[in-house]
């Protein structure tokens, strides 16, 4: 296995305008809060990361991993591990202004932690599921609804507004 990367000096590469490289590295990830609760990723990544140097300076950047994380669901409260795809851009032309110019770019140095850890944020479902089809908690009982099964339910209480009419007696 690589070597755990988090910061990468892009310089030691030596590449002029117009080459490019192709590496692959472990990154560390830490657990990141979404929904108010807690996803721990795999704690080293392996990662694919594509450097080039563009003509005018500066360099095209792209990273790509793919991650598991565990934690709960968001219906159902039970375990999930959903397998999030990761395949993040950046571009760090000096001189350009802020569109061109990375955050994670620090002189010669790229944060490849740090890049990694927003990708990945960027990259989560809208919500955490443990199985696309789940099902949730019963709002009135908060019985598992995956486990209960389609007979599950629960007797209507009837609207109080029209608890007279049962005092009504036809004859």
């Amino acid at each position: 296995m690589a070597q755990r990367t988090d910061v990468f000096d892009l310089a030691a590469l030596g590449l002029t305008p117009g080459e490019g490289r192709r590496l692959d590295l472990v990154v560390g990830l830490d657990p990141l809060d979404f929904g108010g609760e807690t996803y721990a990723p795999e704690a080293l990544v392996p990662a694919r990361l594509e450097v080039s140097k563009m003509t005018g300076g500066g360099y095209a950047l792209r990273l790509a991993f793919a991650v598991v994380l565990s934690g709960p669901c968001q219906r159902c409260l039970e375990a999930a591990t959903p397998r999030v795809e990761v395949d993040a851009r950046e571009v760090d032309q000096p001189g350009g202004g802020d569109e061109l110019s990375s955050p994670y770019v620090q002189g010669g140095d790229l944060e490849v932690r740090a890049w990694a850890r927003d990708a990945l944020a960027l990259a989560l479902p809208s919500q955490i599921l443990c199985r696309e089809d789940c099902a949730g908690l019963c709002p009135i009982c908060g019985a598992d609804l995956n486990a209960a099964g389609p007979d599950h339910g629960h007797e209507s209480t009837p609207d109080p507004r029209w608890s007279k009419l049962d005092e009504l007696r036809f004859e």
